[in-house]
């Protein structure tokens, strides 16, 4: 397909009053698997809030366009019923609602097609297999108690259930051991398809040993400013970032 999924032209962002995204471009076609990596400070998850339609992250410059329209200025329910998906670095605690309550609520709200509980139930059970997640983990509080690989594997469950056509995943192997790392990159790659795709903002190359991505790119002080394959994570995990700054600073 010749049409990108996604379009990011000269994005600037500010964060009262704090300029944090200063220029940035982004493609992604579909089926692709994008990673953006770089140090503390350099806008990662704020071009995910900012993609997701935060309130709190200002547009001050550029253009965001999901499938040729521009999304600027949708709120993230309507950024979410388009297709785009975030999951969180740190997912929210809520008390009183079940993993099975709230995923079928929001699978209803992102369709406009109520799900019907044995329906969905059959569904949820299949997903959770596949994520190695055990049955009783539906009936608990949403994240309530949950390990942080729970967490985070929930998030995955979330994307399944979802079927998102853009999954942007904000740090999702963070705090992950090894294996919490491989169930959750699996995840993702049995719900990758050519018809999806997937931004993962990471810190560890670990994750992209089992992921294959098409895209490797770098986000230094707001700017991407490198871009390349596996190489460039393996690059980074040896030598750091400060050869890239250097460079970029040079231009």
């Amino acid at each position: 397909m010749s049409k990108k999924l996604l379009s990011i032209r000269n994005l600037k962002v500010n964060i009262e009053d704090k300029e944090i995204l200063k220029g940035l471009d982004l493609n992604i076609g579909h089926g692709e698997i994008h990673i953006i990596m770089g140090p503390n400070g350099g806008g990662k998850s704020t071009l995910a809030y900012t993609l997701m339609g935060h309130p709190r992250y200002e547009i001050t410059d550029g253009e965001i366009k999901f499938e040729d329209q521009l999304i600027n200025d949708l709120s993230a329910d309507k950024k979410a019923k388009k297709g785009i998906f975030l999951s969180f670095q740190y997912p929210e605690e809520i008390p009183g609602v079940t993993v099975e309550e709230f995923l079928r609520t929001a699978k209803s709200s992102i369709t406009g097609e109520q799900q019907r509980i044995i329906p969905f139930r059959k569904l949820l059970k299949e997903k959770m297999e596949l994520l190695e997640m055990k049955e009783e983990y539906a009936n608990r509080y949403l994240n309530l108690g949950f390990s942080g690989g729970e967490k985070k594997k929930n998030e995955i469950l979330q994307m399944s259930i979802l079927e998102p056509k853009l999954a942007i995943l904000d740090e999702t192997d963070s705090g992950l051991d090894v294996d919490a790392i491989r169930i959750v990159a699996e995840g993702v790659k049995r719900l990758h398809n050519e018809n999806n795709s997937v931004l993962v903002i990471t810190h560890y190359h670990k994750l992209l040993d089992y992921l294959e991505p098409d895209f490797v790119h770098i986000l230094l002080d707001g700017k991407i400013v490198k871009t390349g394959g596996i190489e460039l994570a393996k690059e980074i995990d040896k030598k750091g970032y400060e050869n890239i700054r250097q460079e970029f600073a040079n231009k």
